[in-house]
């Protein structure tokens, strides 16, 4: 016996369409290269986006064809999202900050067909333009400099197109958009979201054991829309009605905080390393920024420390672990107590918050041990963390080669290693290439990294493996100390030691100016581990 509900497809106009037609004058609000502020609304985006579909298709964009951008965070970039998978397009967002020869790479795999870029950003597009073929290249003018001859205007484009577009009947397991892994190992890989990924993806992050996003709110992404699907922001905002606020080309911390102050956000997510400036930032400048209103702070990408949560909280921001993958839409896991875990001590409270939480809706996930046995749930057996769901990757664009990242029962191997408690809460230890092996057991960098950050003199700290004559590999620990601070080896040696067996201790520190990040600002330990393959132990 069938169900007697509609057929009714989950694709991103039907997202499109309810931004426009019920919360047509709520604002979306850009800072602009120059630092001012530029206001429209999701009427306007929704409007745009429609003169942007059927300006492509009048390019001759078809079904399933790639349209590149290299934009910052702009209402522009929004109007991408829904412009080019509404007219049957596969949006395809390109990491700027990463290396030209990459760029060009993944635009290559990728068959970019067209290009939007930003004005400001053409001199990045002139690094690697000898090595793809994009058929056309329409020229956001969000600088306000001159489109070369050569290409499209973005904003006369949409001046000559009609606002009236019919949309192609898509079916919704078509493509949508699609985004490359950082590849911080090999060639970075593609992932394809369908348009049912999208929008069951966004119904998720409405709920408010997830992300909580509502028509009540005003969202900050301080990540990038150019890097894993968004974190799901400008779907999710035109879902729920949300009012969403984008940074444009910054992220330093007194920006941030004044867009917030100013624009009175209630969320915003981003990596813990945009958010140890803004920290200090508030510790520096007590009462210049107020928050009389409660605000969330979703941080996912790597691991929170405890000193980072409590410090934003006497300043009223709310930290929300998460965790996910550009494989996973992103957001797999988020951390809300439990209702019975409120009568918990405050450390009990804070250790079960740091962790990245249960998974979304509809998201399954389990830890495997190294035997390829599921690890119990007991919040102490290490394994592999593997994912399945509705908006899990199943394969990665036209890459073959990597289908072991795949289990034999179809669970995504997250290369995150973790374990769960019995609470259904899942803790990253590490990932599996960033696990030390010393003397035949693993020691957890990204806890002793959380740990050293805690000291009052540490700024930052990266851990990596460093290979050892005697014990495989040991932790060295590469610190950043506080402008003015004054710490030594022995004295953060003592302060871990609190917390730590002393043979999980690093046997080395190395103070430095600052830490490699990767493109997203997550550290970069593989450059870390090649710069000191040869460091000497001592003794």
């Amino acid at each position: 016996m069938q169900g007697s509900m509609m057929t009714f497809p989950l694709t991103v106009p039907t997202l499109l369409e309810r931004a426009g037609n019920l919360f047509g004058k709520v604002e979306i609000v850009t800072r602009r290269p120059d630092r001012s502020v530029a206001r429209t609304t999701w009427g306007d985006v929704y409007r745009r986006s429609m003169r942007l579909a059927n300006a492509l298709t009048g390019l001759g964009l078809k079904r399933g064809d790639r349209v590149a951008t290299l934009l910052w965070n702009q209402s522009e970039h929004v109007e991408a999202y829904f412009g080019v998978p509404s007219a049957g397009g596969v949006l395809h967002t390109l990491n700027l900050r990463l290396h030209p020869d990459e760029i060009a790479y993944i635009a290559n795999h990728a068959e970019d067909r067209f290009l939007i870029v930003d004005d400001v950003l053409l001199p990045v597009y002139e690094k690697f333009r000898e090595r793809v073929n994009f058929e056309r290249v329409i020229v956001v003018p969000f600088g306000g400099e001159a489109t070369p001859a050569d290409c499209d205007d973005y904003e006369e484009m949409l001046a000559k197109s009609s606002e009236d577009f019919a949309y192609p009947e898509l079916d919704e397991n078509e493509a949508a958009a699609m985004c490359y892994t950082s590849g911080t190992t090999g060639r970075s890989k593609g992932v394809v979201y369908s348009h049912r990924a999208i929008a069951l993806h966004s119904l998720s992050c409405c709920a408010v054991d997830s992300f909580g996003i509502s028509m009540h709110d005003s969202v900050l992404p301080a990540t990038s829309l150019f890097h894993a699907n968004g974190w799901g922001i400008p779907f999710t905002g035109a879902l729920s009605g949300a009012k969403i606020v984008l940074a444009g080309p910054f992220a330093d911390a007194e920006g941030l905080l004044d867009l917030m102050v100013q624009e009175r956000v209630t969320v915003t997510t981003g990596v813990p390393t945009v958010w140890f400036p803004v920290l200090e930032a508030l510790d520096k400048n007590p009462g210049r920024w107020k928050f009389s209103w409660p605000v969330r702070m979703h941080v996912g990408g790597s691991a929170t420390s405890e000193a980072l949560m409590r410090g934003l909280e006497r300043h009223g921001i709310k930290i929300v672990c998460s965790w996910g993958m550009t494989e996973t839409t992103p957001v797999a896991t988020s951390s809300h107590l439990r209702p019975y875990m409120n009568d918990w001590s405050d450390a009990e409270q804070y250790a079960q918050r740091l962790k990245p939480g249960m998974p979304a809706s509809f998201v399954q996930a389990r830890v495997m041990k190294l035997d390829g046995t599921e690890a119990p749930r007991d919040g102490s057996t290490v394994g592999e963390i593997e994912v399945r769901g509705p908006w899990v990757a199943a394969s990665y664009y036209n890459r073959p080669d990597e289908s072991h990242k795949w289990s034999s029962d179809g669970w995504l191997r997250t290369g995150d290693m973790g374990h769960m408690d019995e609470h259904g809460f899942v803790k990253l230890v590490d990932r599996s290439k960033d696990l030390i092996k010393s003397g035949g057991e693993w020691i957890s960098s990204v806890d002793l990294e959380n740990a050293l950050m805690g000291h009052p003199a540490v700024k930052e700290a990266a851990v990596i493996g460093v290979p050892h004559p005697k014990w495989q590999e040991r932790p060295l620990a590469v610190v950043v100390l506080n402008e003015g601070a004054v710490a030594h080896a022995p004295e953060l040696r003592e302060f871990l030691a609190a917390k730590f067996a002393k043979w999980q201790l690093p046997d080395g520190f190395v103070f430095a100016r600052e830490i490699p990040r990767t493109s997203v600002g997550k550290f970069l330990k593989t450059a870390l581990r090649e710069q000191f393959i040869d460091w000497k132990w001592e003794g």
